[in-house]
């Protein structure tokens, strides 16, 4: 088990610019800082296991289960063991607002366009090839059940293109707090348990292949994190409880209809909106 503590800030060298230059992590470490803080106020118990799995240095493509909105503070846990920061992909209109842009340029987060899926892919390989930890969602969205639904082939082609292997990560308790259709929750005492899988290699001859290995190793560190969650925490019929383990969250099968809703329901609603604007650009 291990607490997150302060780091100093880390020198990085970016290898994809023309020249070499080097950057410091300010805000990182102020954000750890805080972090720590809200853990040990909140009587937040970490049950931490497998951060020497993480590389001391060079690039990795690092794959974490989703399935809270406060995925990106467990995610960037594990690297902090080895002084290892975690640069995120986030779609480039977070980087031109005028608070939050300057918030993630100084993370050096990874802006990328959605709409443009090779540049955005291009953008994480540089990134990877260039030495550092590239943190990736595989399941894209959260997941309801709070176990590993289907997974993108995204967190593959990256670590074959790079030549990097790919760390398998999965954690269970900071869904709690806050996730999907639940209200937020902030009361003390909560666990939050992260085991992090041993590196892999992708062989990159069959990518549905490779693809399929990470689902099934992130889905066994998954439950390695089920079975060591405190009983007194998991009581039959909890919502935050997969069924599979007598909670009452839905099963994959009911989360994938509810996602499917969901989906129908947002380009709905975007199509009324885009109707509505057309019929008052008429009038």
């Amino acid at each position: 088990m291990a607490v997150w503590g302060l780091s100093p800030p880390r020198r990085t060298v970016d290898r994809t610019a023309p020249e070499e230059h080097a950057r410091m992590d300010i805000t990182y470490p102020i954000i750890i800082a805080a972090a720590k803080s809200w853990f040990r106020l909140g009587g937040m118990t970490i049950d931490f296991e497998g951060w020497e799995n993480i590389p001391s240095e060079g690039g990795a493509v690092m794959a974490t289960n989703h399935n809270s909105y406060l995925d990106f503070i467990v995610s960037g846990y594990p690297g902090v063991k080895k002084k290892r920061y975690t640069r995120f992909m986030a779609k480039k209109e977070v980087f031109d607002h005028k608070v939050g842009g300057p918030l993630m340029r100084s993370f050096h987060h990874l802006a990328v366009d959605r709409a443009n899926g090779a540049e955005a892919f291009q953008v994480a390989v540089d990134a990877l090839k260039a030495g550092e930890i590239v943190g990736v969602y595989p399941e894209a969205t959260i997941s309801r059940s709070f176990l590993i639904k289907d997974i993108k082939s995204g967190a593959v082609r990256m670590a074959v293109e790079a030549g990097v292997p790919i760390i398998p990560v999965a954690h269970f308790g900071m869904h709690r707090v806050q996730t999907k259709g639940h209200a937020r929750d902030l009361s003390r005492g909560k666990t939050l348990v992260i085991r992090v899988g041993e590196p892999f290699v992708p062989e990159g001859t069959d990518v549905a292949a490779d693809t399929a290995e990470l689902k099934r190793r992130m889905s066994d560190l998954l439950e390695e994190c089920i079975a060591a969650y405190p009983a007194d925490q998991k009581p039959a019929g909890a919502w935050w409880v997969p069924a599979s383990h007598g909670g009452s969250a839905p099963s994959l099968e009911e989360a994938e209809r509810l996602d499917a809703e969901e989906k129908k329901s947002r380009a709905e609603r975007k199509a009324a909106k885009a109707a509505a604007k057309a019929a008052a650009a008429k009038g």
